[in-house]
């Protein structure tokens, strides 16, 4: 069965708005998010094998060893950069992935940059987001540990792979008000790991560790 096909029935417009239904059940509140994840054709950026799995709340296999994050887990890292009625403002994205994520960022602010560090993916997500006509992302082939420096600061930050250690260069690149959400932890099999948010002062970063989370780990270097 054709994407498109698949788009008149388990990927129509009433199964994602029953996905959203779900989020909300599991207690993501903030509208803007749920409106911005509704928009988007989940479908369209996982492999047509998995096409009738997309509005499930699970991850799913890209290859090279990567995963789309669940949906819960997109919509609550977005919520908790917008906590407080707080604008994402210019944001950077580490770990394009296929580009689902950064599509939803994309419908909540005006300015998104992404990187990845993996040519098959970054072409991948050049793909997608071209499909969607969504010409708000900048994608850039790179190293997530160095961010982008040439255009920072950035007032949200948010990473899409788990890292053992804060990146000292994603922090410089915070502007003061800005925030940046990430997996923190160790990725091995009996690691916890935690949701960690960080936000920059005049005075330096204050740090608040949230409920646990399973992300592959980020990885230096590009590929």
């Amino acid at each position: 069965m054709s994407r498109a096909a698949l788009g008149q029935g388990m990927t129509s417009a009433r199964t994602r708005a029953r996905m959203v239904e779900r989020l909300q059940q599991q207690g993501i509140h903030d509208k803007g998010v749920l409106a911005a994840i509704n928009k988007v054709e989940r479908h369209l950026f996982v492999d047509e094998a998995f096409a009738h799995r997309a509005y499930e709340d699970t991850a799913l296999p890209l290859g090279l060893g990567q995963t789309i994050s669940q949906p819960f887990i997109v919509a609550r890292m977005i919520e908790c950069l917008r906590a407080g009625d707080r604008p994402l403002g210019k944001t950077l994205e580490i770990g394009t992935g296929c580009g689902y994520q950064a599509s939803v960022l994309a419908g909540l602010t005006k300015e998104v940059y992404s990187i990845e560090r993996l040519a098959g993916l970054i072409s991948r997500a050049k793909i997608n987001l071209r499909a969607i006509k969504c010409f708000n992302v900048r994608l850039k082939h790179g190293d997530g540990y160095q961010g982008i420096p040439e255009v920072a600061p950035f007032d949200s930050i948010i990473l899409a792979a788990a890292a053992p250690k804060v990146p000292a260069a994603l922090l410089q690149q915070m502007a003061v008000g800005g925030r940046m959400v990430l997996p923190f932890g160790a990725s091995s099999d009996d690691a916890v790991q935690r949701m960690l948010v960080i936000e920059r002062t005049e005075a330096g970063w204050n740090e608040q560790l949230m409920e646990p989370v399973k992300f592959v780990p980020m990885l230096p270097g590009v590929e």
